[in-house]
């Protein structure tokens, strides 16, 4: 590999390791450059640094390159339910308990590998998890979309940070909201005792997160409500509803696992720009049966 360098100046002292490094390759994630950093193929005056270090005047950055964004997954036959597809995007439905990326404990089985099998070539942006803008939980179904090059993976991705893009769910979730639409304004962040969840947070490095809610139908003990987050935060929707006292049905993290046969959460509809036409385009899934037979009455 080349070994390239740096040598930082004015305009970036006390900037992130992490956040100088991935300015320095713009084509991999901050999340890629991070675990680049932490196995050791970048220093600073020599010397091994973390990627939370603060950059001081003339400090000397090396690190070897170019970064390889070739996957290692292997391509995976898959069935996908396929509701658009050009030279730069696929529109999928995923189902509830599929996994979208590979992780701890989902090494196979995943979207990722379905899509590799059905594609072939996908963005390497994040090459831990190719073609992947934006994810869905694993019992959380509905219409997602993936990149299969670079440059519409970047588009996508700004168009989800400028919050262009248009999402909007369908859940069920316990008792009966006293209003019939609202919005839910309060901050999240990483649970303080398990990594694993998230939660409301007034603390200074909690994320703003706002929801957007509007009830369908009213049951006998519980609710069908249609979200719309306005921001992307992780588990948003989920935290969200918990925090109003009404967590989603079968949510086994944030809820009752037991009150419905899985995540009573949909994607039902999604809208983006498309990065080459300009044109922008909606996509919609159906209602799974489950969920379509617990809302009687219920148009869309």
């Amino acid at each position: 590999m080349a070994l390239k360098e740096s040598v930082i100046g004015e305009e970036a002292v006390n900037t992130r390791l992490d956040i100088y490094l991935a300015r320095c390759e713009p084509e991999f994630s901050r999340t890629f450059v991070k675990d680049w950093i932490l196995k050791g193929n970048v220093s600073v005056n020599g010397q091994t640094a973390k990627p939370h270090y603060l950059l001081k005047l003339h400090d000397r950055l090396s690190w070897e390159g170019p970064m390889v964004a070739v996957t290692s997954l292997n391509a995976e036959d898959i069935p996908l339910k396929v509701l658009y597809e050009d030279d730069d995007v696929v529109v999928i439905d995923k189902p509830a308990g599929m996994v979208v990326h590979p992780g701890a404990g989902h090494e196979t089985q995943t979207l990722v590998h379905a899509l590799l099998h059905h594609c072939g070539a996908l963005s390497t942006v994040s090459p831990e998890r190719p073609g992947i803008v934006h994810r869905l939980d694993k019992e959380t179904s509905g219409v997602m979309v993936a990149a299969k090059n670079n440059q519409t993976h970047l588009s996508l991705a700004k168009q989800f940070k400028e919050h262009s893009i248009r999402r909007r769910y369908i859940a069920l979730v316990e008792g009966s909201i006293s209003f019939d639409e609202g919005i839910v304004d309060v901050p999240v962040k990483r649970h303080a005792m398990d990594r694993k969840k998230m939660s409301v947070s007034f603390a200074d490095e909690a994320k703003e997160a706002h929801t957007f809610y509007r009830v369908l139908g009213r049951y006998d003990d519980y609710t069908a409500l249609e979200l719309i987050p306005q921001t992307g935060r992780t588990h948003q929707l989920r935290v969200h509803m918990s925090y109003l006292g009404h967590p989603i049905l079968g949510d086994a993290v944030y809820g009752r696992k037991k009150n419905f046969s899985r995540l009573a959460l949909h994607a039902k509809d999604l809208g983006f720009e498309h990065p080459s036409t300009k044109e922008f385009m909606e996509f919609s899934s159906p209602l799974p049966p489950e969920l379509e037979k617990a809302m009687p009455g219920v148009k869309f």
